[in-house]
Protein backbone atom coordinates (compact mmCIF):
# COMPACT_ATOMS: atom_id res chain seq x y z
CA UNK A 1 0.00 0.00 0.00
CA UNK A 2 3.06 2.49 0.57
CA UNK A 3 4.75 1.69 -2.46
CA UNK A 4 0.94 2.06 -4.50
CA UNK A 5 1.02 5.59 -2.73
CA UNK A 6 4.32 6.94 -3.34
CA UNK A 7 3.82 5.33 -6.86
CA UNK A 8 0.76 7.81 -7.36
CA UNK A 9 1.97 10.52 -5.74
CA UNK A 10 4.61 11.03 -7.85
CA UNK A 11 3.04 10.45 -11.11
CA UNK A 12 0.90 13.20 -9.55
CA UNK A 13 3.53 15.60 -9.04
CA UNK A 14 5.20 14.54 -12.62
CA UNK A 15 1.73 15.27 -14.14
CA UNK A 16 1.37 18.44 -12.70
CA UNK A 17 5.10 19.78 -13.22
CA UNK A 18 4.37 18.90 -16.71
CA UNK A 19 1.17 20.80 -17.05
CA UNK A 20 2.39 23.87 -15.19
CA UNK A 21 5.15 23.91 -18.21
CA UNK A 22 2.28 24.25 -20.89
CA UNK A 23 -0.05 27.21 -21.37
CA UNK A 24 -3.82 25.80 -21.11
CA UNK A 25 -4.36 26.47 -24.99
CA UNK A 26 -1.85 24.00 -25.66
CA UNK A 27 -3.54 21.59 -23.58
CA UNK A 28 -6.93 22.46 -24.90
CA UNK A 29 -5.08 21.84 -28.83
CA UNK A 30 -3.21 19.11 -27.84
CA UNK A 31 -6.30 17.01 -26.41
CA UNK A 32 -9.00 18.49 -29.56
CA UNK A 33 -5.83 16.97 -31.61
CA UNK A 34 -5.65 13.48 -29.64
CA UNK A 35 -9.67 13.83 -30.36
CA UNK A 36 -9.31 13.66 -33.63
CA UNK A 37 -7.18 11.06 -34.12
CA UNK A 38 -9.01 8.96 -31.88
CA UNK A 39 -12.23 9.61 -33.78
CA UNK A 40 -11.51 10.69 -37.11
CA UNK A 41 -9.04 7.44 -37.99
CA UNK A 42 -11.29 5.13 -36.78
CA UNK A 43 -14.61 6.33 -38.47
CA UNK A 44 -12.00 6.81 -41.90
CA UNK A 45 -11.34 2.76 -41.70
CA UNK A 46 -14.53 1.83 -41.39
CA UNK A 47 -16.04 4.18 -44.19
CA UNK A 48 -13.33 2.24 -46.22
CA UNK A 49 -14.26 -1.01 -45.41
CA UNK A 50 -17.75 -0.21 -46.21
CA UNK A 51 -16.89 1.16 -49.20
CA UNK A 52 -15.47 -2.51 -50.50
CA UNK A 53 -18.17 -4.12 -48.48
CA UNK A 54 -20.97 -2.41 -50.37
CA UNK A 55 -19.85 -2.48 -53.93
CA UNK A 56 -16.63 -0.61 -54.32
CA UNK A 57 -13.32 -2.14 -56.14
CA UNK A 58 -11.57 0.98 -56.63
CA UNK A 59 -7.75 0.75 -54.54
CA UNK A 60 -7.34 3.82 -56.50
CA UNK A 61 -10.18 6.03 -55.54
CA UNK A 62 -10.16 5.17 -52.10
CA UNK A 63 -6.55 6.14 -52.01
CA UNK A 64 -7.49 9.38 -53.82
CA UNK A 65 -10.13 10.28 -51.46
CA UNK A 66 -7.93 9.54 -48.28
CA UNK A 67 -6.34 13.08 -49.26
CA UNK A 68 -9.12 14.75 -51.88
CA UNK A 69 -10.02 16.29 -48.72
CA UNK A 70 -7.13 18.94 -48.59
CA UNK A 71 -9.03 22.00 -49.61
CA UNK A 72 -10.43 21.64 -46.21
CA UNK A 73 -7.01 22.41 -44.68
CA UNK A 74 -6.48 24.98 -46.55
CA UNK A 75 -9.23 26.62 -46.16
CA UNK A 76 -8.45 26.74 -42.38
CA UNK A 77 -5.34 27.89 -43.18
CA UNK A 78 -5.58 30.86 -45.13
CA UNK A 79 -7.72 33.15 -42.33
CA UNK A 80 -5.01 31.98 -40.07
CA UNK A 81 -3.13 34.55 -41.47
CA UNK A 82 -5.06 37.87 -41.40
CA UNK A 83 -6.04 36.47 -37.46
CA UNK A 84 -2.77 36.29 -36.48
CA UNK A 85 -0.98 38.67 -38.92
CA UNK A 86 1.27 36.52 -39.61
CA UNK A 87 3.13 35.64 -43.31
CA UNK A 88 3.51 32.25 -44.66
CA UNK A 89 6.94 30.51 -43.87
CA UNK A 90 9.57 30.63 -46.80
CA UNK A 91 9.75 27.95 -48.87
CA UNK A 92 13.12 26.77 -49.18
CA UNK A 93 14.01 24.29 -51.70
CA UNK A 94 14.53 21.61 -49.33
CA UNK A 95 11.34 22.66 -47.20
CA UNK A 96 9.60 22.27 -50.83
CA UNK A 97 11.47 18.73 -51.51
CA UNK A 98 10.33 17.58 -48.54
CA UNK A 99 6.51 18.42 -49.05
CA UNK A 100 7.21 16.12 -52.47
CA UNK A 101 8.27 13.37 -50.83
CA UNK A 102 6.60 13.35 -47.89
CA UNK A 103 3.59 13.55 -50.34
CA UNK A 104 4.42 10.29 -52.45
CA UNK A 105 5.12 8.80 -49.38
CA UNK A 106 2.05 9.13 -48.18
CA UNK A 107 0.08 8.81 -51.38
CA UNK A 108 2.05 5.21 -51.17
CA UNK A 109 0.65 4.91 -47.95
CA UNK A 110 -2.85 5.20 -48.55
CA UNK A 111 -2.58 2.35 -51.43
CA UNK A 112 -1.03 -0.22 -49.32
CA UNK A 113 -3.83 0.49 -46.44
CA UNK A 114 -6.79 0.63 -49.17
CA UNK A 115 -5.20 -2.72 -50.69
CA UNK A 116 -5.36 -3.86 -46.59
CA UNK A 117 -9.07 -2.88 -46.66
CA UNK A 118 -10.15 -4.25 -49.50
CA UNK A 119 -8.55 -7.59 -48.20
CA UNK A 120 -8.91 -7.74 -44.37
CA UNK A 121 -11.83 -6.84 -41.83
CA UNK A 122 -11.41 -3.61 -40.46
CA UNK A 123 -10.67 -4.93 -37.06
CA UNK A 124 -7.86 -7.60 -38.12
CA UNK A 125 -6.78 -4.12 -40.62
CA UNK A 126 -6.64 -1.93 -37.22
CA UNK A 127 -4.93 -4.73 -34.91
CA UNK A 128 -2.43 -5.40 -37.71
CA UNK A 129 -1.93 -1.15 -38.28
CA UNK A 130 -1.38 -1.31 -34.65
CA UNK A 131 2.42 -2.39 -35.98
CA UNK A 132 2.88 1.46 -36.80
CA UNK A 133 3.28 1.88 -33.04
CA UNK A 134 6.49 -0.29 -33.53
CA UNK A 135 7.54 1.57 -36.58
CA UNK A 136 7.05 4.62 -35.36
CA UNK A 137 9.45 3.85 -32.42
CA UNK A 138 12.25 2.26 -34.52
CA UNK A 139 12.19 5.28 -37.25
CA UNK A 140 11.60 8.03 -34.20
CA UNK A 141 14.67 6.68 -32.74
CA UNK A 142 16.99 6.52 -35.18
CA UNK A 143 15.90 9.92 -36.97
CA UNK A 144 14.86 11.92 -34.16
CA UNK A 145 16.40 10.71 -31.33
CA UNK A 146 13.33 9.70 -29.51
CA UNK A 147 13.56 7.41 -26.51
CA UNK A 148 13.27 3.82 -26.29
CA UNK A 149 13.61 2.16 -23.20
CA UNK A 150 12.53 -1.69 -21.44
CA UNK A 151 9.00 -0.65 -21.32
CA UNK A 152 9.18 0.27 -24.74
CA UNK A 153 10.92 -2.31 -26.03
CA UNK A 154 8.27 -4.53 -24.42
CA UNK A 155 5.87 -2.92 -26.49
CA UNK A 156 7.23 -3.62 -29.36
CA UNK A 157 7.83 -7.16 -28.70
CA UNK A 158 4.26 -7.52 -27.68
CA UNK A 159 2.47 -5.90 -30.52
CA UNK A 160 4.57 -7.84 -32.73
CA UNK A 161 3.38 -11.27 -31.30
CA UNK A 162 -0.10 -9.56 -31.53
CA UNK A 163 0.03 -9.45 -35.26
CA UNK A 164 1.69 -12.37 -35.62
CA UNK A 165 -1.71 -14.24 -34.05
CA UNK A 166 -3.09 -12.66 -36.84
CA UNK A 167 -1.51 -13.84 -39.31
CA UNK A 168 -1.60 -17.49 -37.95
CA UNK A 169 -5.75 -17.20 -37.56
CA UNK A 170 -6.11 -16.09 -41.16
CA UNK A 171 -8.77 -18.96 -41.63
CA UNK A 172 -11.26 -17.80 -39.21
CA UNK A 173 -10.97 -14.33 -40.06
CA UNK A 174 -11.72 -14.28 -44.08
CA UNK A 175 -14.88 -12.90 -45.88
CA UNK A 176 -16.48 -15.13 -48.39
CA UNK A 177 -15.83 -13.37 -51.05
CA UNK A 178 -12.13 -13.21 -50.21
CA UNK A 179 -9.28 -15.87 -51.25
CA UNK A 180 -6.35 -16.70 -48.66
CA UNK A 181 -3.88 -15.31 -51.01
CA UNK A 182 -5.65 -12.02 -50.56
CA UNK A 183 -6.23 -12.44 -47.11
CA UNK A 184 -2.35 -13.14 -46.67
CA UNK A 185 -1.36 -10.27 -49.65
CA UNK A 186 -3.88 -7.62 -47.04
CA UNK A 187 -1.60 -8.47 -44.44
CA UNK A 188 1.13 -7.68 -45.95
CA UNK A 189 0.33 -4.12 -47.28
CA UNK A 190 -1.15 -3.82 -43.61
CA UNK A 191 2.36 -4.40 -42.09
CA UNK A 192 4.18 -2.31 -45.16
CA UNK A 193 1.77 0.65 -44.41
CA UNK A 194 1.89 0.86 -41.08
CA UNK A 195 6.06 0.80 -41.27
CA UNK A 196 5.98 3.69 -43.95
CA UNK A 197 3.21 5.31 -41.63
CA UNK A 198 5.35 5.30 -38.46
CA UNK A 199 8.41 6.70 -41.04
CA UNK A 200 6.12 9.57 -42.32
CA UNK A 201 5.78 10.16 -38.34
CA UNK A 202 9.40 10.62 -37.93
CA UNK A 203 10.19 12.76 -41.19
CA UNK A 204 7.41 15.01 -40.29
CA UNK A 205 9.08 15.40 -36.69
CA UNK A 206 12.46 16.12 -38.49
CA UNK A 207 11.01 18.96 -40.71
CA UNK A 208 9.71 20.60 -37.81
CA UNK A 209 12.45 20.14 -35.43
CA UNK A 210 15.15 20.89 -38.65
CA UNK A 211 13.18 22.86 -41.36
CA UNK A 212 10.30 25.41 -39.58
CA UNK A 213 10.63 24.82 -35.96
CA UNK A 214 7.92 24.56 -33.59
CA UNK A 215 7.02 28.34 -34.16
CA UNK A 216 2.80 28.00 -34.00
CA UNK A 217 0.29 26.02 -35.12
CA UNK A 218 0.11 27.52 -38.40
CA UNK A 219 2.99 25.67 -39.46
CA UNK A 220 1.03 22.08 -38.89
CA UNK A 221 -1.43 23.25 -41.56
CA UNK A 222 1.07 24.68 -43.95
CA UNK A 223 2.62 21.32 -43.42
CA UNK A 224 -0.45 19.54 -44.01
CA UNK A 225 -2.00 21.23 -46.73
CA UNK A 226 1.23 20.76 -48.73
CA UNK A 227 1.70 17.58 -48.03
CA UNK A 228 -1.27 16.21 -48.63
CA UNK A 229 -1.52 18.48 -51.76
CA UNK A 230 1.82 16.85 -52.88
CA UNK A 231 -0.21 13.54 -52.16
CA UNK A 232 -2.87 14.39 -53.81
CA UNK A 233 -1.44 15.34 -56.78
CA UNK A 234 0.78 12.18 -57.34
CA UNK A 235 -2.51 9.86 -56.29
CA UNK A 236 -4.44 11.95 -58.94
CA UNK A 237 -1.59 10.80 -62.01
CA UNK A 238 -2.47 6.89 -60.53
CA UNK A 239 -6.55 7.48 -60.84
CA UNK A 240 -6.24 8.99 -64.53
CA UNK A 241 -4.07 5.84 -65.58
CA UNK A 242 -5.52 2.81 -64.24
CA UNK A 243 -8.85 4.88 -65.35
CA UNK A 244 -10.37 5.01 -61.77
CA UNK A 245 -12.42 8.58 -63.06
CA UNK A 246 -13.98 6.06 -65.76
CA UNK A 247 -14.93 3.68 -63.37
CA UNK A 248 -16.60 5.66 -60.50
CA UNK A 249 -20.05 6.20 -62.59
CA UNK A 250 -20.54 2.22 -62.92
CA UNK A 251 -19.28 1.85 -59.12
CA UNK A 252 -21.80 4.06 -58.16
CA UNK A 253 -24.83 2.48 -60.13
CA UNK A 254 -24.15 -0.89 -58.38
CA UNK A 255 -23.46 0.34 -55.25
CA UNK A 256 -25.56 -0.73 -52.07
CA UNK A 257 -27.54 1.77 -51.26
CA UNK A 258 -27.54 3.75 -54.47
CA UNK A 259 -25.57 6.68 -55.72
CA UNK A 260 -26.21 9.05 -52.55
CA UNK A 261 -24.67 6.54 -50.83
CA UNK A 262 -21.98 6.16 -52.71
CA UNK A 263 -21.50 10.16 -52.79
CA UNK A 264 -22.01 9.72 -48.99
CA UNK A 265 -19.29 7.03 -48.48
CA UNK A 266 -16.78 9.15 -50.38
CA UNK A 267 -17.54 12.05 -49.17
CA UNK A 268 -17.29 11.44 -45.67
CA UNK A 269 -14.11 9.49 -45.85
CA UNK A 270 -12.07 12.17 -47.42
CA UNK A 271 -13.47 14.37 -44.75
CA UNK A 272 -12.28 11.99 -41.61
CA UNK A 273 -9.31 10.83 -43.34
CA UNK A 274 -8.23 14.61 -43.72
CA UNK A 275 -9.75 15.09 -40.50
CA UNK A 276 -7.44 12.47 -38.75
CA UNK A 277 -4.06 13.36 -40.35
CA UNK A 278 -4.67 16.69 -39.78
CA UNK A 279 -4.71 15.73 -35.28
CA UNK A 280 -2.20 13.08 -36.23
CA UNK A 281 0.19 16.09 -37.52
CA UNK A 282 -0.87 18.68 -34.54
CA UNK A 283 0.14 15.98 -32.16
CA UNK A 284 3.57 15.49 -33.91
CA UNK A 285 3.96 19.38 -33.78
CA UNK A 286 2.97 19.73 -30.01
CA UNK A 287 4.03 16.21 -28.23
CA UNK A 288 6.51 13.98 -30.78
CA UNK A 289 6.49 10.81 -33.11
CA UNK A 290 5.56 8.70 -29.89
CA UNK A 291 2.83 10.25 -28.69
CA UNK A 292 1.66 10.25 -32.43
CA UNK A 293 2.87 6.23 -32.88
CA UNK A 294 0.83 5.66 -29.42
CA UNK A 295 -2.50 6.99 -30.24
CA UNK A 296 -2.68 5.59 -33.82
CA UNK A 297 -2.24 2.54 -31.71
CA UNK A 298 -4.84 3.41 -29.51
CA UNK A 299 -7.47 3.79 -32.08
CA UNK A 300 -6.95 -0.33 -32.76
CA UNK A 301 -9.65 -0.91 -30.10
CA UNK A 302 -11.65 1.84 -30.80
CA UNK A 303 -11.78 0.53 -34.80
CA UNK A 304 -11.99 -3.13 -34.07
CA UNK A 305 -15.62 -2.91 -31.74
CA UNK A 306 -16.71 -0.16 -34.51
CA UNK A 307 -16.33 -3.39 -37.22
CA UNK A 308 -17.86 -5.77 -35.10
CA UNK A 309 -20.43 -3.79 -34.46
CA UNK A 310 -21.45 -2.00 -37.38
CA UNK A 311 -19.78 -4.34 -39.93
CA UNK A 312 -20.76 -7.41 -38.67
CA UNK A 313 -16.36 -8.45 -38.64
CA UNK A 314 -16.15 -11.72 -37.63
CA UNK A 315 -14.18 -11.65 -33.84
CA UNK A 316 -12.79 -15.31 -32.90
CA UNK A 317 -10.69 -15.89 -29.98
CA UNK A 318 -7.22 -15.99 -31.33
CA UNK A 319 -8.61 -12.05 -32.74
CA UNK A 320 -10.04 -11.42 -29.17
CA UNK A 321 -6.58 -12.55 -27.83
CA UNK A 322 -4.15 -10.36 -30.27
CA UNK A 323 -6.39 -7.49 -28.79
CA UNK A 324 -5.90 -8.01 -25.05
CA UNK A 325 -2.59 -8.02 -26.15
CA UNK A 326 -2.23 -5.43 -28.38
CA UNK A 327 -3.71 -3.01 -25.73
CA UNK A 328 -0.85 -4.51 -23.11
CA UNK A 329 1.07 -3.75 -25.36
CA UNK A 330 0.18 0.15 -25.40
CA UNK A 331 -0.42 0.35 -21.54
CA UNK A 332 3.75 -0.85 -21.37
CA UNK A 333 4.43 2.00 -24.25
CA UNK A 334 2.23 4.72 -22.45
CA UNK A 335 4.25 3.44 -18.78
CA UNK A 336 7.57 3.86 -20.73
CA UNK A 337 7.00 7.07 -22.76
Amino acid sequence: MVADSSWSHRFKTIMTEKYKKKPTPYWILLIVSIIAMLVAFPASSILSRLYYSNGGQSKWIISWISVAGWPLTALLLLPTYFVKKTLPTPMTLMLFLSYIFLGFLSAADNLMYAYAYAYLPVSTASLVASTSLVFSSIFGYFIVNNKVNASIFNAIVVITAAMTIIALDSSSDTYGTITQREHILGIVWDVLGSALHGLIFALSELVFVKLVGRRSFIVVLEQQVMVSLSAFLFTTIGVIVSGGFKGMKAEAETFKGGKSAYELVLIWSAITFQVGVLGGTAVIFLASTLLAGVLNAARTPITSIGGVWLLHDPMSGFKILSLIITIWGFGSFIYGS
